[in-house]
């Protein structure tokens, strides 16, 4: 029978973290927590009065760069990966539980995708979209590289899975607003440009091993401009399909901002690369 480790990379929200670790309760079998920077809230003894082990990291301002220690850190192979805003439905414990109870699933299966249903800060205001959050995954099955935006890459496949996983943060998570006017986000953005300048081995790395970047990364440093144009075009018109499809509701703040970003993403490489030319020259 697969053992879960519930590994949670963390800065500060100890309230939501005790939540996540409330609603999570009995769906896995060994507990991680790493702090990104100094724990001055406290989180160390809300941790292991939980039966985890706590790890402070450097500060990083991100995730991503943690989770390969993170994973190392983590008891047994099956990985489930939820942030501190999240927290499972009844639904995704039962089957976690279920799958405890369960064989070993097939090699081929790197792990499992679920719904992640938009919050406009009071409330989800869609049930069946997006999918493919990357919610559980077998370490030794996925490989990664610790950059912003950047997620565990199947060596077999994620079966998708008809679950929801709740994302409820103190504030609206998606919209124009969320790309525009978060402080996070241009440095998130500033930080995988100046990552796209080398190659992703120089990054912390989890059983990866290719010095080239993915294609969703390629088509930024090859053609930041048209990239660019491309994303800020097309995402909207692909996700207004999806949306539809899956909820019948037409959301051109959210189809917007989702195009806006990888845009903004592509612009910036675009200056950095700039920058770092005219600073080596």
């Amino acid at each position: 029978m697969p053992a879960i480790s519930l590994v949670i990379c963390v800065y500060r929200e100890r309230d939501l973290l005790e939540r996540l670790l409330r609603e999570s309760a009995g769906c896995y079998d060994d507990l991680v927590v790493v702090h990104d920077g100094p724990d001055v809230d406290g989180i160390r003894k809300l941790v292991e009065e939980k039966g985890g082990r706590f790890f402070e990291r450097p500060r990083e301002y991100q995730q991503e760069p943690h989770w390969p220690f993170a994973w190392g850190e983590a008891k047994h192979d099956w990985i489930l990966r939820l942030d501190s805003d999240e927290f499972p439905s009844t639904e995704m414990k039962e089957w976690l539980n279920g799958f405890r109870r369960g064989p070993e699933p097939v090699k081929n299966v790197s792990g499992y995708t679920c719904i992640w249903p938009l919050w406009d800060g009071k409330r989800a205001v869609t049930k069946h979209w997006p999918g493919g959050r990357n919610f559980f995954f077998n370490r030794q099955r996925v490989r990664f590289f610790g950059m912003v935006e950047q997620t565990p890459v199947a060596d077999g496949i994620f079966e998708a899975m008809r679950l929801i996983l709740n994302h409820q943060p103190p504030r609206k998570s998606f919209g124009i607003c969320n790309v525009l006017f978060r402080k996070q986000a241009y440095h998130w953005r500033r930080v995988i440009a100046l990552s796209l300048l080398n190659p992703p081995t120089q990054l912390n790395c989890w059983r990866w091993t290719d010095p080239q970047w993915p294609i969703w990364w390629h088509e930024i440093r090859s053609r930041p401009l048209l990239t660019a144009f491309q994303k800020v075009l097309l995402v909207p018109m692909w996700q207004s399909r999806e949306i539809w499809r899956a909820e019948r509701k037409i959301m051109p703040s959210t189809v917007l901002g989702s195009g806006l970003h990888p845009f903004l993403i592509a612009i910036t490489f675009f200056f950095v690369r700039i920058q770092n030319r005219n600073s080596e020259s």
